[in-house]
C-alpha cells in the first residue's frame, strides 16, 4: 500500500460527498439558529433578539434582528440544498463577521468565556469561506441546474 496515496489521495466522489455532508450540517445549523431567533424553537423570539441588539447599541435593532434571522434561514437553507451556494456562503460569512464583531465584542475568542467569545462565529465564517472557494460539489442543486 502506498502511504503517500493513503495520506494525501482522494477521489472526486469523496470530495463531493464531503461537500454534501458539510453543506447540510452547516446549513441546518444556521437554520436552527434562525428558528431560535424567530421563536420556533427554544424560548427566544425576534423581539427579545432585537432588544438584545438594542442593548448592544445596534442601530435599527428590529430591522437588524430580522435581517440576521432571514440571512441565517435563507442562507442556511440554500447552503444545505446546494442552491446558490456561493452567494449564500457570502451572506453567511458577512452575517457571522458582524455577529462576531458586535455580538461577541470584547469577549475574546473562546466561546467558554463569560461572556462567550467569537470562536463559534469565526469558525462558521471560515467554513462558509471554504464553501465560497470550493463551491457546492456535484451533489447539489447548483450542479443539477447549472452544469
Amino acid at each position: 500500500m502506498d502511504l503517500g496515496a493513503l495520506l494525501t489521495g482522494t477521489s472526486p466522489l469523496f470530495t463531493d460527498v464531503a461537500l454534501l455532508v458539510g453543506r447540510v450540517a452547516i446549513g441546518v445549523c444556521f437554520m436552527i439558529h434562525s428558528f431560535g431567533k424567530i421563536g420556533w424553537i427554544g424560548d427566544g423570539n425576534l423581539d427579545g433578539f432585537a432588544s438584545w441588539l438594542a442593548d448592544l447599541g445596534v442601530p435599527m435593532p428590529g430591522v437588524q434582528a430580522r435581517m440576521a434571522a432571514m440571512s441565517e434561514l435563507l442562507g442556511g437553507t440554500a447552503l444545505a440544498l446546494g442552491l446558490a451556494t456561493r452567494p449564500a456562503a457570502l451572506v453567511l460569512i458577512f452575517t457571522m463577521l458582524i455577529a462576531g464583531l458586535i455580538g461577541h465584542r470584547g469577549a475574546g475568542y473562546l466561546i467558554l468565556n463569560d461572556p462567550p467569545g467569537a470562536e463559534y462565529t469565526i469558525n462558521l465564517a471560515v467554513i462558509c469561506f471554504m464553501f465560497l472557494l470550493l463551491g457546492p460539489g456535484a451533489i447539489s442543486l447548483d450542479a443539477i441546474f447549472f452544469s
